[in-house]
């Protein structure tokens, strides 16, 4: 068995009334794609069967808690919100996940998923709308890329690729011209890889803008290359911290 497949299948449960296992939930500012700015309420489910080196949730990768579904629709309707950002770790190592959606599009939610692309988004109720992250080569999992996926992505859906160098951008690029990505979903991201402070700077929790920023910036201008750039208003906002 690959270490993927040893990864996923250490979160078993198919039975809705096992629950998820949940890291935590919390109400926020969405801080990437297309609802960035708004208030939105994170799910952060447990576990990943990826390990990108530039990962920043590292914490959710193992432990949590298992709640019932209940539970969790219960606490999530606690706040003022009606949007969703379900998110990892990777949502849809857990099959239940699944039937999460399909609960809160009952409710009345707006939902948007996060997710590495190395799982099938087949089964994702088509009015969630999924944000795959394509790994890039410097990520160390780019093997992991389930192509198939974009079979499933229209319009309602949109792609990101984490750039982290030069390479990684020539590589999404041809990528983006080979698929025909941005004919295939709403929007698709160039995000660079973010850098916090150093503990020099006069604010220890004040971020710097990417090192690579501006570089990105220019190569998508001089390219005139179809896609958006991306920041984490997030990581802007409040750096690494847990809940934010």
């Amino acid at each position: 068995m690959s270490e993927l497949s040893l990864r996923t299948a250490a979160i078993p449960v198919t039975d809705p009334e096992a629950g998820l296992r949940l890291t935590e939930i919390f109400y926020s500012l969405q801080g990437e794609a297309l609802t960035s700015g708004l208030p939105t309420i994170f799910v952060r489910l447990t576990g990943c069967p990826l390990r990108c080196v530039y990962c920043d949730t590292e914490y959710a990768f193992s432990g949590g808690e298992r709640q019932s579904l209940e539970t969790m629709m219960a606490t999530i309707a606690s706040f003022p919100c009606k949007r969703i950002c379900l998110t990892g770790g990777e949502p849809l190592a857990q099959p239940n996940a699944i039937e999460l959606m399909k609960r809160l599009l009952n409710d009345g939610y707006e939902i948007s998923l996060e997710t590495a692309g190395a799982l099938t988004v087949e089964n994702v109720p088509p009015t969630v709308s999924k944000v795959m992250d394509l790994k890039t080569p410097s990520s160390g999992e780019v093997d992991k890329n389930l192509w198939s996926n974009l079979d499933y992505l229209t319009q309602h859906d949109q792609i990101k690729f984490v750039i982290m160098n030069r390479a990684d951008y020539d590589w999404a690029k041809a990528k983006l011209v080979e698929y025909k990505l941005n004919e295939l979903v709403g929007t698709v991201w160039f995000s660079p890889m973010f850098n916090v402070a150093h503990e020099d700077t006069v604010n220890d929790n004040s971020p710097e803008v990417p090192v690579l920023a501006r570089e990105l910036a220019e190569w998508m201008l001089a390219d005139a290359l179809p896609v958006r750039f991306q920041l984490q208003l997030h990581k802007i906002i409040w750096a690494d911290a847990k809940g934010k």
